[in-house]
């Protein structure tokens, strides 16, 4: 279970929404507990996908299809996280006027221990949000969200 704030769930959508029609990104920074996942802070990215990520990867045409999040910025968030006993939990991003599930290429280059928030943003609204986490045979599995007050 991944448990955020409403808080969190307002400034996510926000960031999502303002990236339209290209695929907004971030990350998650949080706790691991024992049945949970608790999102302390979010961390907004650009979202870095260009022709040289393209050619590596093999996919996409461009952002509005693709987000990347660059490895220096990865590290940048790393650092930020365990200066506060925290590490990136997950990643969020959007799929313009697609269903909040994950693709091919979401499911290729996810990693293991990460919690996967993909909203769908229709005509430049968030109109639904899934957390997908990726299971032993890395197919992902919807994992439920828990939404708190503070």
């Amino acid at each position: 279970m991944l448990q955020i704030s409403q808080n969190y769930i307002y400034q996510l959508t926000d960031w999502l929404e303002q990236a339209y029609p290209q695929e907004g990104c971030g990350l998650l920074l949080g706790k691991r507990q024992q049945d949970c996942t608790i999102v302390v802070e979010l961390y907004p990215t650009e979202n870095g996908w260009n022709a040289a990520v393209a050619e590596l990867i093999g996919a996409g045409t461009g952002k509005t299809d693709r987000y990347w999040i660059d490895s220096a910025v990865m590290f940048q968030a790393m650092k930020k996280a365990r200066s506060r006993q925290l590490e990136i939990v997950g990643v969020y991003h959007s799929h313009p006027d697609h269903p909040a599930i994950p693709s091919e290429c979401d499911r290729r280059l996810a990693w293991a221990d990460y919690s996967y928030v993909i909203a769908s943003v229709s005509q430049g609204n968030v109109t639904d949000l899934q957390c997908w986490k990726l299971n032993g045979q890395h197919q992902f599995e919807p994992e439920v969200i828990q939404i708190t007050r503070s």
